[in-house]
């Protein structure tokens, strides 16, 4: 149909309708589209009702059934991986709490036995008496004595020291110096 001109911007408002088309025209278009039924509700104004159009065989935005199906089935998936790494996550952050609190129980129970020998020590007869020495409360016989807090430390060689004790080991002559102390006497330095 040609197009009539017309003063000012073109009006495309009616474009969609084009008288031509006729109810026949409509039928040959649903058939294409793969709907026969008529629907009751399309009556035109001739009398003629007027098939609806089906759109099953269309793909709305490139997508089909079949792709939908797969989506979702991939979504699911994912959702369920997510949700199991989450799972594992979690029980392995448990087994090394678990871990852990065994580590720290096991080293708590040798603090406790430890504190039970030290327990064990302190209720011995000997350890009380020996405190007592030290806090000035002996027997009538103890002579309890203290050093002077600025006291020089004592000499190697001091009674009661490890270097003149019974069985310590001192330092042996040669058998030279030990003729020449006979022959000659002592050295100086002794």
């Amino acid at each position: 149909m040609p197009r009539r001109s017309r003063p000012g911007p073109p009006d495309h408002a009616d474009d969609w309708f084009d008288p031509a088309l006729d109810a026949d025209g409509l039928a040959e278009i649903s058939d294409d589209l793969g709907d026969t039924g008529d629907d009751p509700s399309a009556a035109t104004e001739s009398g003629a009702t007027r098939p609806r159009p089906s759109l099953q065989g269309l793909s709305v935005a490139g997508f089909s059934r079949r792709r939908v199906a797969w989506l979702i089935a991939a979504m699911l998936t994912a959702w369920i991986v997510v949700v199991f790494a989450r799972q594992v996550g979690e029980a392995s952050a448990k087994a090394t709490e678990a871990s852990q609190a065994r580590a720290a129980n096991a080293e708590l129970s040798r603090n406790v036995a430890a504190l039970q020998a030290e327990l064990n020590l302190i209720q011995r007869p000997a350890f009380i008496e020996q405190q007592a020495h030290a806090l000035g409360l002996g027997g009538a016989k103890d002579h309890s004595f203290t050093l002077a807090p600025g006291a020089p430390p004592l000499a190697d060689d001091a009674p009661g020291s490890a270097a003149v004790r019974l069985g310590a080991v001192t330092k042996q002559p040669s058998p030279l110096d030990s003729w020449l102390e006979l022959l000659f006497g002592p050295t100086p330095d002794h």
